[in-house]
């Protein structure tokens, strides 16, 4: 029976080797003839067939073995790796990664590895039989032990006892190197090991003990403190005892004397405050330094490169583009960026969706390549970088971008809008479609994409990450997806700001701008309000409104405005700036469910608890405010807003709706919509309005029952309706006004002055 201990030991010298094999294959299939990395292939091969001896596993013997004969004949000249060797070669590297897993089919594994050990032995037999001449670029080189060589051999040949001695004296990995027994582990125990540079553990000890001794030099400083206290509660009994004394007109010297010693007291306790003061001012100051010191480097030890969540990666993309009859290669940019480890693990899957979906959409087949002017293997790039206290990731490819007229087609097949509507859509509204659900390019299912289920997925694991992701592309250069997440999870950098006398937090990471609008810069455009920033119109909207506060009605000269949003902005309006700052963040109570609008709560740095807002449910209740026509004007009194005359459109035709609703709105009438009879008859109950005017044939409740439903309530008898009907005979004339409508419109007669007539003659002017 294999000792656990060695197992161990070989499971994590397997981990660090077949990094090394995988990155280096990879590498040389597209330069096979590549002495440094044939060497360092071999090397690793070499130390594994060693390990695996040193442990017992003739399997790994056997399958290391011949994989070191393939590379040392490479290295020698004899054959030239191509994709046929490299297939068997990372065929081999997962038969011994997986040697040492605990949850390894023996079976299976043993059949694998005949597989590879058959398919290496035919390639090699060929190779000799055909007697290839390889150019010869290099010399045999005799490998020299390295110190790791050493070391790894120390341990395998030691005693169980003494291995665990000398693994205990071995360093930790640094950060800069890429902790790949995490990775493998990972999904093994649910208790992670993190591993931490002894550098690193040595400043975290160093820092708390330095706060351990000066929190213990407090003590003194407050009995101290504690002192002063009681001596200023002598000297106000002493200077009462002067008043009450000098009151009584008694002995002018005693007095005078006491007036003296009483000073002195003074004095000096005001020398002892002066000096504790400025005591507490240096301990402030070197505390704060020392306590985030401190927190950034504890911080640092959850840090781990972006290259970490790369594991596979490379693998991935080129055994798929070989499946589909392809080649490509991931190329990385940024591999060493720190990022929290609870991030990397998160983003793991949608970096993998979209690096299959630049593979299976992007990247074009060689011979199409060839005929475009292109190398034939496509190349996939990885860029990971900090900005602005975000971590950027941006996965792009060569290949043939997004067709716009096929996306554009698709979009109107799929019942997603109309195609006039479509027709008007910007390339960026376009591309937006990608992100909905069941939304796909491909007509033909696949094992690898057709079935619907896709960047909907990563926009959603994205937005989970408190980030977003946009998209980009040239037709025929390639596409770009562009994402932004918080570099850790534990802290976010908000603006503070004031909503309604409650102080609220804004994520950095999801405001484009903040701005003073003054009362001059905003116009009234198709019914709202609006500001021009950049010579795009931003639609304003109040952050009073959206969290259910009341309107204020105060006129400001300037408005304070935080724009959110991607494609189509939104400029929030809200009370006032205070300022930015870092929170620690404290997930809400599970069983309080999703409150609206709120993503998490926080503690502000004077202590008290604030809710930190969701973006995201913002974005969508000013979606929702701004297409129901129920957005409230900004700084306007009630008076004011009643001075606009109110109409109420109910209709289940999108068209007419906003045909309606924008004719009325561009004569001044402040106008609300709803989409059916019941909603329309929720939105008189709860709103004031001036007109009704209603469609007859509707869903849920048709304009006949509305109009009933309006003249038998006390409070809307006397209001105005007017019914607007494809139906023009007279019996669904009749009909209509024996309901109770003032006014009967047929759609068959419409035109922009018969309705605007009409309407001034039922409730006047705007």
């Amino acid at each position: 029976m294999l000792d656990p201990i060695m197992l161990e030991l070989f499971r994590q010298e397997a981990e660090t080797q077949t990094a090394v094999l995988t990155d280096g294959l990879l590498a040389l299939e597209r330069n096979p003839q590549q002495a440094d990395l044939l060497e360092s292939c071999m090397r690793a091969a070499h130390s594994l067939k060693g390990a695996a001896r040193i442990v017992d596993l003739p399997l790994g013997v056997e399958v290391a073995h011949v994989m070191e004969d393939c590379l040392v004949a490479a290295q020698e000249n004899r054959l030239l790796l191509g994709a046929e060797h490299i297939d068997q070669l990372l065929q081999g590297t997962d038969v011994l990664l997986r040697l040492a897993q605990p949850d390894t089919d023996p079976h299976a594994l043993s059949r694998q590895a005949e597989k590879v050990q058959q398919g290496l032995q035919r390639l090699l037999a060929a190779d000799s039989a055909a007697g290839s001449a390889v150019p010869k670029l290099l010399e045999p080189v005799l490998v020299e032990p390295s110190l790791d060589d050493i070391s790894h051999s120390l341990l395998l040949s030691a005693e169980p006892a003494t291995a665990s001695a000398i693994a205990a004296e071995i360093p930790a990995v640094s950060p800069e190197q890429p902790d790949v027994s995490a990775r493998a582990s990972k999904s093994a125990t649910t208790d992670r090991a993190l591993r931490v540079s002894a550098e690193q553990l040595n400043i975290v000890l160093d820092l708390a003990s330095r706060t351990l001794v000066r929190s213990h030099t407090l003590i003194p400083r407050i009995d101290g403190m504690q002192r002063l206290k009681r001596q200023f509660g002598a000297l106000e009994r002493s200077l009462a005892n002067l008043l009450n004394e000098s009151q009584e007109a008694g002995n002018v010297a005693s007095l005078a004397t006491q007036l003296e010693e009483t000073l002195a007291q003074l004095r000096d306790s005001q020398t002892r405050l002066h000096e504790g003061m400025s005591w507490l001012d240096d301990f402030a100051w070197d505390n704060e330094l020392c306590v985030q010191r401190l927190y950034d480097t504890v911080l640092a030890c959850r840090m781990r490169p972006f290259s970490d969540v790369l594991a596979g990666q490379a693998r991935m993309v080129r055994d798929l583009a070989r499946s589909l009859g392809k080649q490509a290669e991931l190329q990385l940019v940024g591999g060493q960026t720190q990022v929290d480890r609870d991030i990397l693990e998160l983003l793991e899957a949608p970096l993998t969706h979209l690096l299959r979906n630049a593979v299976d959409h992007g990247v074009e087949a060689g011979e199409v390549r060839r005929q475009r002017g292109k190398e034939e293997c496509g190349v996939i790039r990885l860029h990971a970088r900090h900005h602005s206290g975000m971590l950027v990731v941006e996965v792009s490819d060569d290949g043939q971008g997004v067709d716009l007229d096929v996306l554009r087609r698709q979009v109107v097949e799929r019942g997603f809008t109309k195609a006039e509507t479509a027709a008007r859509l910007t390339e960026a509204e376009l591309l937006e479609f990608l992100f909905l659900p069941g939304f796909s390019m491909k007509r033909q299912v696949s094992e690898v994409s057709g079935r619907g289920v896709g960047l909907d997925a990563v926009q959603h694991q994205v937005r989970q990450l408190r980030g977003m992701v946009r998209v980009r592309q040239q037709p025929g250069k390639g596409t770009t997806f562009h994402l932004e997440v918080p570099l850790t999870l534990s802290v976010v950098r908000c603006l503070m700001v004031d909503i309604g006398d409650e102080r609220y937090a804004l994520p950095l990471a999801h405001i484009d701008r903040m701005l003073q609008v003054g009362a001059e810069q905003i116009v009234q455009l198709e019914g709202h309000q609006h500001c021009l920033v950049d010579g795009l119109h931003i639609s304003l909207i109040s952050a009073r409104q959206i969290l259910g506060y009341a309107e204020n009605n105060e006129h400001a000269a300037e408005l304070p405005v935080v724009l959110i949003g991607d494609s189509s902005p939104y400029g929030v309006v809200v009370d006032r700036f205070i300022g930015e700052s870092t929170l620690v963040t404290v997930p809400l109570d599970a069983r309080l469910g999703k409150l609206p609008h709120i993503y998490a709560g926080a503690v502000s740095e004077e202590g008290a608890p604030l809710l930190i807002l969701d973006v995201e449910d913002m974005l969508r209740a000013a979606t929702k405010l701004i297409s129901s026509g129920r957005l409230e004007f900004i700084g306007q009194s009630e008076g004011e807003r009643q001075q606009r005359k109110r109409v109420l459109v109910v209709d289940d035709s999108l068209t007419v709706r906003e045909l309606e609703r924008k004719l009325l709105l561009n004569q001044g009438y402040d106008v609300a919509v709803a989409v059916d009879g019941m909603d329309g008859w929720n939105a008189l109950r709860s709103e004031h309005f001036d007109l009704l005017l209603t469609d007859i044939d509707m869903p849920r409740m048709d304009g006949i029952e509305l109009v009933t439903l309006v003249r038998g309530d006390h409070r809307l008898q006397r209001l105005p309706v007017m019914v607007v009907s494809y139906k023009d005979r007279e019996e669904d004339r009749r009909r209509g006004l024996d309901a109770g409508a003032d006014y009967y419109l047929a759609k068959a007669n419409f035109h922009d002055d018969a309705l605007l007539d009409a309407v001034k003659m039922l409730i006047g002017a705007p």
